[in-house]
């Protein structure tokens, strides 16, 4: 059976490059995107034609490019990072959206944004080389709890692991991932890994980290225009048998001609990628028998998906949807379908 991704609607509105897409966990349907233009938009689908529609505009508080939006794991914050050095997280979309708080801790950039997964817990990364970490308290109050120092240029992109406070962070610095955790009672981070070059990482800058439904598994792009796997035993760090290192399964490259900007890894197993060239492709594991290499295929190719860069692809958080949105400079969002022809 063969499928075929297609366009279900093209959004319109933002004046400027669209940066990130982020679904909301918790309402199905519900899309923010971020652009250039320094405003954030939420998306609805409405439940009777199914067609997509604008339902708030968040503006006037960043002045500059809003680069990163995530939800809270519950859908009621949302998390927004701006090259104004502000991280605002707001409510009440479903009457008129707020800024609740202004997190302000970073001297330039902020680039990326990302919650734990109990919502309690904020990172954020920018371009002054830092990693903070945030909590989030009742009433919304918010602290700065950390402060990771180890990159030595920019820090692209920030990401909690899905299911354990383990934070990635990934850079400018010659192609390193860094996985920071806290052993102790004290709530001190440390970087337990360093992902390079050396170690069979990527051999540019790197953009985004995504994991698979179990957590087992991370994907990560580069400008090097190549895809990443990497692998860990989590369910040992779960019984509390301490770290254990990820490491390098195996390389997708050749697929795309362009640095790839993003990937996200759908919650039944498909790797989406969107690249500088005009394409988002999706990878499916191949199947294959071995147990220390695995490997994965290219699904689909879709040629001019935007009409130039896409800087972001995400999947809806339900499987039986089978959407995809993407961001593109061409200051467009889009909706995708995934369908199996006969």
């Amino acid at each position: 059976m063969k499928l075929d991704l297609v366009e279900v609607q093209k959004l319109e509105g933002h004046s400027a490059r669209v940066w990130n897409v982020a679904w909301n966990p918790a309402a199905a349907g519900v899309l923010a995107s971020c652009s250039a233009d320094k405003t954030v938009r939420i998306w609805e689908q409405s439940s009777l034609s199914r067609s997509w529609s604008c339902k708030a505009v968040l503006e006037g508080t960043h002045t500059r490019t809003v680069k990163s939006c995530a939800w809270s794991p519950s859908g009621k914050l949302l998390a927004t990072a701006s090259f104004d050095g502000k991280t605002c997280v707001w409510e009440n979309f479903a009457t008129d959206s707020e800024c609740v708080s202004v997190l302000q801790v970073h001297e330039s950039e902020v680039k990326s944004v990302s919650w734990n997964a109990s919502g309690s817990l904020l990172a954020t990364c920018g371009r002054d080389k830092s990693v903070s970490i945030w909590e989030i308290q009742p009433e919304d109050e918010c602290y700065c709890v950390a402060m990771l120092l180890g990159h030595s240029e920019d820090v692209k992109m920030v990401q909690w692991h899905p299911t354990m406070d383990l934070l990635f962070s990934c850079s400018y610095d010659n192609t390193i991932i860094k996985v920071w955790w806290c052993e102790d009672e004290y709530g001190d981070y440390d970087c337990v890994q360093t992902l390079s070059e050396s170690n069979n990482g990527h051999s540019s800058t790197v953009w985004v980290i995504s994991f698979n439904a179990a957590g087992d598994r991370m994907v990560t792009c580069s400008d090097d225009r190549t895809v990443k796997i990497w692998g860990t035993d989590i369910k040992r760090m779960q019984s509390g048998e301490g770290y254990v290192p990820w490491t390098h399964l195996c390389t997708l490259s050749g697929s795309h001609d362009r640095a790839i900007y993003s990937v996200h890894w759908s919650r039944d197993g498909i790797i989406a990628s969107g690249a500088g060239d005009d394409t988002i492709q999706l990878f499916v594991d191949s199947d294959s028998d071995s147990v220390v290499e695995p490997a994965y295929k290219l699904l689909l190719k879709k040629e001019k998906a935007h009409t130039t860069d896409i800087n972001s692809v995400q999947w809806a958080p339900d499987k039986e949807s089978r959407l995809l949105a993407s961001a593109s400079d061409d200051q467009t969002v889009k909706i995708w379908k995934l369908v199996s022809e006969p």
